[in-house]
């Protein structure tokens, strides 16, 4: 029962967020044009269309970073209180780490770090 506001205020949200994409789509003008069309980038016209795609490997290499990322994260706070933490804190961020040096081997393994064409 403590959570029942948390509910109510993320079914509002999303409530208000899905009548305004409906309302949006809805009413919105709907008048295209070539020039409305045309890709643009920064607001500048574009020169040259585009040549070619990137290595999926550019794209496996972000969503590595961003997770290792994300998880060392917590090593910061947990280094602030380290010494009112005890051993049981220590033994939980010594399994964390063996968690995420098993996910970069499993990594570097499967070759998801290498940069070829």
């Amino acid at each position: 029962m403590e959570f029942v506001g948390i509910l109510i205020l993320l079914a509002l949200a999303a409530i208000i967020a899905g009548g305004l994409l409906i309302l949006s789509t809805v009413l919105g003008p709907k008048r295209p044009n070539p020039t409305k069309n045309r890709p643009f980038e920064c607001g500048v016209p574009q020169l040259s269309p585009p040549e070619g795609h990137f290595s999926i490997k550019f794209y496996v290499i972000a969503m590595l970073f961003v997770l290792f990322d994300i998880e060392l994260v917590f090593f910061f706070p947990w280094g602030v209180v380290f010494k009112q933490l005890g051993w049981l804190a220590f033994w939980s961020m010594a399994s964390f780490t063996f968690i995420i040096v098993l996910g970069y081997i499993y990594a570097l393994k499967k070759g998801a770090l290498e940069w070829e064409k």
